[in-house]
């Protein structure tokens, strides 16, 4: 059956999504029929988010992409409260039956359980310690975390081992763990990694819904910097046109807050990411839509995305290298790296294994 976009709830209140697309693994689809009774096209009820609890078995996914810098990775939600209208992980809530639209939005899952069952895997005598990226497909300091305080619980199990661990966030929550973070930078254990995609307060408001206006983000890094936590400014995802233009100042800024390092990332639009942005656009700039679409076009050989490793993240031809160029120039005037110092993997001491705990508790109640 031919994959179509369901129906536009029209702009909701604080979301980043306009369509509501079939989820790429359901067998049936629906498609909005207007049969004439009065009230069809009143606008729908705000959207309230919805967390499910979820309890895994495991949390830990090992990497092997040879175009990201870590192999291991974790995610404490499904789903992201942010709403960034370009998320590449959208699609993956397709593994779980729903819309990588507003469902991705709104209908999130939390890892309860995660820190006990991180601790477990830790455990293991096959466990080999390498940097741990908190947050990756989705922000692990999304607006449901300030409840859920997963993340924080994870912190306090990695502080606890001295296990490496590094974040991407757009969030300035990650200011409340500073508690954590700053004792674990003092011994090379924690990097954090802030995302900014413009400086335009208005585009940020449309474009990222939920997450931290942009002078926010940066007064996150003078804060983390302060503690002592190794910053870098993530210009990610550059957009061509909407926000390319902004590169020099925005790396500008991110050396004035402290940054130490910076990267960027082109927009990456992997299958039902491409509609639903190309939808966004249309709703927001139309008249810089196929502008937009035409220079992603053409850093990606015709196409909008090209998934092959290397080529992925910064793309090829005339325009991405113009782009690397700049970066380049720009990152050194500013005086900031390539990247942050390597953390350090020699202090891990694994946690007692469950069993062990329980055998522990008796001896020394006997």
């Amino acid at each position: 059956m031919t994959e179509r976009c369901g129906p536009t709830r029209g702009l909701a209140r604080g979301r980043g999504a306009t369509l509501d697309p079939h989820a790429r693994f359901e067998a049936t689809q629906r498609e909005p029929f207007d049969d004439g009774w009065e009230g069809d096209g009143e606008a729908p009820p705000p959207l309230r988010t919805e967390v499910t609890v979820e309890h895994p078995r495991r949390v830990l996914s090992w990497n092997q992409s040879p175009d990201v810098p870590f192999e291991l990775s974790l995610n404490p939600y499904r789903g992201c409260e942010h709403g960034c209208a370009y998320c590449f992980a959208r699609p993956a809530h397709a593994y779980v039956g729903l819309s990588p639209g507003l469902d991705f939005e709104s209908r999130l899952f939390a890892k309860v359980g995660a820190a006990e069952c991180l601790r477990r895997e830790l455990a293991r005598p096959s466990h080999r310690v390498t940097p741990l990226a908190l947050g990756i497909n989705t922000d692990a300091y999304q607006p449901v975390e300030r409840d859920w305080r997963i993340t924080r619980q994870l912190l306090e199990v990695l502080a606890e081992t001295g296990h490496p661990v590094s974040i991407v966030t757009k969030s300035a929550l990650v200011e409340r763990d500073l508690d954590l973070l700053g004792p674990m930078a003092e011994r090379g254990l924690v990097q954090v990694a802030v995302s900014v995609t413009t400086l335009d307060r208005n585009l940020s408001r449309h474009l990222e819904p939920r997450a931290a206006a942009p002078q926010r983000r940066f007064q996150t890094i003078k804060r983390l910097s302060a503690a002592g936590v190794p910053v870098s400014l993530l210009v990610a995802p550059l957009i061509p046109v909407l926000t390319d233009g902004e590169l020099e100042s925005l790396l500008e800024a991110g050396a004035a807050a402290g940054a130490v390092a910076a990267g960027y990332v082109l927009l990456r639009l992997p299958r039902q990411v491409a509609p639903l942005f190309e939808d966004w656009l249309r709703h927001h700039h139309p008249l810089k839509a196929d502008h937009v679409l035409q220079r992603l076009r053409e850093a990606h050989g015709g196409k909008l995305y090209d998934a092959t490793f290397g080529h992925r993240m910064r793309g090829a031809g005339a325009y991405a290298e113009l782009l690397r160029q700049r970066f380049r120039l720009a990152r050194r005037r500013a005086g900031l790296g390539g990247r942050l110092l390597e953390l350090d993997c020699s202090q891990f001491v694994p946690p007692a294994r469950p069993r062990q705990r329980r055998e522990e508790g008796q001896l020394d109640l006997f």
